[in-house]
């Protein structure tokens, strides 16, 4: 009973909230000011009556996913290969301060031109993530301390063990903390590419004709659908990073 009074409370403040939504909605009584749940839940069934529905669905969740992937192995590989060899540290130090200091907005007018508009999203969630992971990897492989590599080299530890047993466990605080930030701006950057780029298919595509035509409705149904599917891939992601943070000390014991 205790362990269910966390989940009741939750779901009572998500009800204040769509409660309130709702009146609010009926005391505007403005359909292009504001659409309340009720609204929006029709709007959003609308919607999936559509042949086209899951294809659009599909297209920009494959497309923020591959770049999201892409960049998380990038960020991981150029981390260990920063941390490994200095020069590469330095070499990589400008272009991850560069990826962080320069506007989004400029990001997508330079790759309009680059990359066109269907594959946009793709490299603008790529260059938005890279430098989390980038200096996660870093960080967390730069955390530990040297006491544990002396340990290491005293008992003879392989490269790979060494990296099993002290390395990992160092570098995956680091990288699951940034991992939850770098999935809700791989979301956030994706969408926008797509709204100011409008690929065919995409939600972003059906936002902006949404904003166009004034249906506030289906402004709120495809943000809705956004937040769904941001959420089941950063469950699904975030549980197969944590299976690479249990504990593996059992093996060190049976070899170096």
């Amino acid at each position: 009973m205790n362990q269910a009074k966390p989940k009741i409370r939750k779901a009572l403040i998500v009800l204040f909230w769509l409660v309130v939504w709702e009146l609010a909605d009926r005391i505007i009584h403005n359909g292009l000011v504001l659409s309340g749940p009720v609204h929006v839940t029709e709007a959003l069934v609308n919607q999936m009556k559509k042949g086209d529905f899951w294809v659009i669905c599909g297209a920009s969740f494959g497309r923020i996913v591959l770049g999201f992937l892409l960049s998380f192995l990038a960020g991981f590989l150029l981390g260990l290969l920063a941390y490994r060899f200095h020069f590469m540290k330095d070499l990589l130090a400008p272009i991850m301060s560069l990826l962080k200091t320069v506007p989004m907005v400029s990001f997508v007018i330079m790759l309009l031109i680059w990359v066109g508009n269907q594959a946009l999203t793709i490299y603008l969630s790529f260059l938005i993530v890279l430098p989390m992971i980038y200096t996660s990897t870093l960080s967390g492989m730069e955390s530990v301390p040297q006491e544990m590599l002396e340990m290491a080299d005293t008992y003879h530890l392989s490269k790979w063990r060494k990296f099993l047993y002290i390395y990992r466990p160092a570098v995956m605080p680091y990288l699951i903390s940034n991992t939850k930030v770098s999935l809700g701006m791989s979301w956030k950057s994706g969408i926008m590419a797509e709204v100011i780029g409008t690929p065919e298919p995409s939600i972003g595509r059906e936002l902006y004709q949404a904003k166009s035509f004034l249906q506030t409705a289906d402004l709120f149904a495809w943000t809705i659908v956004v937040i769904v599917l941001s959420l089941l891939f950063e469950v699904e992601f975030l549980n197969l990073i944590r299976l690479f943070n249990k504990p593996m000390g059992r093996g060190i014991v049976h070899g170096r």
